[in-house]
């Protein structure tokens, strides 16, 4: 978000709609007063940022996130679905074993929006990016006919080798660490209408990453690992066809929580279908040699096996599902 020095003045207290206050109002508006980590050598107000690479190298990650596709602002508000867009990039960062330093945002919306949207929309991502120690350092505000937000993370390896999703080999376990399934029930009751149990609901709205966990599998060794973003057994399916491999995922070790079996037993749902294929609780899936003592929180789940004639795979308990889609496709509705 780069203000022209040409720009005319707006007061810092110009309320309205974006119209009014026009593109570098709102930009003065959501930057003005932020605090920046240290790694930000020049943030918003330049035609670029910097952010400081120690390392040398940088891990970058982009989502777009649509209203009515991603999030409904009568379901969430302005200030969770920022939370929610940062979360999706940070959690990303985090799968490759690396810290969240930076990210940079891009808005489209309606020139009717109001600044009151804009601006809560920018305390959420700021709120979120805070909680891994990262700044909001620059982006971009421009008109379009429903509300877009567009985020791109960036982070640090700190010198760790990148886990990618390629690594995993046969006889390696796989575990997870994080939330499985409750945003999918939050999204479930909130399609039937409802707005409670707010935990389950709220669970939807934004998404709690174990940020901390990808550096600490990375350091344990992890040998590939994923972003649980679109479902389980979605996501690690792209580790089994980057990898080569098939992956087995043993159904009695994911404990259903009591409060989705509540919710699950009132919708007529089964609730280990959403621990299955539930998207966007960004938990973190990975892989790791066999025989290794996993990390604090991490919950082993499956194994990794060689491929067979049918190439790549995941497997629930030995066969492949059948309880319906894995998980999240756009293009697949």
């Amino acid at each position: 978000m780069t203000p022209s020095s040409q720009a005319a003045e707006v007061p810092a207290e110009t309320d309205g709609t974006l119209g009014q206050i026009g593109e570098f109002g709102l930009i003065r508006r959501v930057a003005t007063g932020r605090s920046q980590p240290a790694v930000t050598l020049v943030g918003p107000g330049d035609d670029a940022a910097v952010v400081a690479a120690p390392d040398g190298r940088v891990v970058a990650s982009t989502d777009v996130l649509v209203e009515t596709v991603h999030f409904r602002l009568d379901w969430s508000t302005p200030e969770q679905v920022g939370r929610r867009a940062a979360a999706a990039n940070l959690a990303d960062i985090a799968a490759m074993g690396a810290v969240p330093t930076a990210l940079l945002v891009g808005v489209a919306c309606p020139a009717s929006t109001p600044v009151a949207t804009l601006t809560a929309l920018a305390d959420g991502l700021w709120a979120e990016a805070s909680t891994v120690g990262a700044g909001v350092v620059g982006g971009d505000v421009a008109s379009a006919a429903q509300l877009m937000v567009s985020v791109t993370a960036l982070g640090s390896l700190e010198g760790r080798a990148p886990v990618c999703r390629s690594g995993a080999q046969p006889g390696d376990l796989v575990a997870v660490r994080g939330r499985l399934g409750w945003a999918a029930a939050g999204l479930a009751v909130l399609q039937r209408g409802f707005r409670s149990p707010a935990v389950v609901v709220n669970a939807h709205r934004v998404p709690e990453p174990p940020y901390a966990a990808g550096p600490e599998a990375a350091n344990a060794g992890a040998t590939a690992m994923i972003d649980v973003s679109d479902g389980l057994l979605a996501d690690l399916g792209h580790v089994a066809r980057a990898s080569t491999v098939r992956i087995d995922i043993r159904s009695a070790t994911l404990e259903v929580p009591a409060r989705l079996a509540d919710v699950g037993a009132a919708l007529g749902a089964d609730p280990r279908h959403w621990l299955l294929t539930g998207g966007d609780d960004h938990a973190l899936a990975a892989t790791f040699p066999r025989g290794s003592l996993l990390p604090f929180g991490w919950v082993r789940v499956g194994t990794v096996l060689a491929a067979d004639d049918a190439g790549p795979a995941v497997l629930v308990d030995g066969r492949v599902y059948e309880g319906g889609p894995g998980g999240w496709d756009h293009f697949a509705r």
